[in-house]
């Protein structure tokens, strides 16, 4: 089976990190394909494609099974539209879920995929419910867990602007990354 993370990465963070390999394991997935949107339809990006691709290059690389790819989709559904990845499994964190209804046809996604959904500790799990009594495929989302990261990448590019370090809540290589090309300021 095929693992897909996607997101804006940016920056890429240790609890992205976190989330690729308890997922590497907890599905015993074949491949991870970690998908760097180019132009993301539901958030802004403070860089541009060709940084984010090279901190996500960074960030997973070391990740057995995994590979950065550009996605030129901006809308999960479209990204996995037709069967494009086989038998697959797109990865997000609870609070992205906890959104998951205001997604671009999050049914068109469960069609398509299975959802796995990463859950934290002391993360309320009642928090969910309501999203899964309003899919029509509640039975293609699972839940697996992970250990708490309490960092957002907001937190990351505020500390990064002021010139503070950032290598205790991102890898290191992506740390030295952001420091050595003044990324954020």
């Amino acid at each position: 089976m095929t693992g897909l993370f996607g997101g804006a990465f940016d920056p890429p963070h240790n609890g992205h990190v976190a989330l690729a390999e308890a997922a590497l394991d907890h599905f015993e997935l074949e491949r991870l394909l970690a998908l760097v949107v180019v132009d993301p339809g539901h958030r802004d990006v403070v860089l541009d494609f060709p940084a984010r691709l090279r901190l996500a290059e960074l960030a997973f690389g070391g990740l057995p099974r995994t590979q950065v790819v550009m996605e030129e989709n901006p809308y999960t559904v479209d990204a996995v539209r037709g069967g494009r990845f086989g038998d697959a499994i797109f990865l997000v964190g609870a609070d992205e879920f906890a959104g998951f209804l205001s997604w671009r046809d999050p049914d068109g996604v469960l069609a398509e995929v299975r959802l796995g959904v990463a859950t934290r500790p002391g993360f309320p799990p009642e928090a969910l419910d309501p999203v899964l009594e309003r899919l029509e495929r509640p039975d293609r989302v699972e839940f697996f867990g992970i250990p708490e990261v309490p960092i957002s990448g907001t937190e990351i590019r505020a500390l990064a602007a002021r010139g503070e370090p950032v290598d205790s809540f991102v890898p290191t290589a992506v740390a030295h990354e952001i420091d050595r090309l003044g990324l954020y300021r």
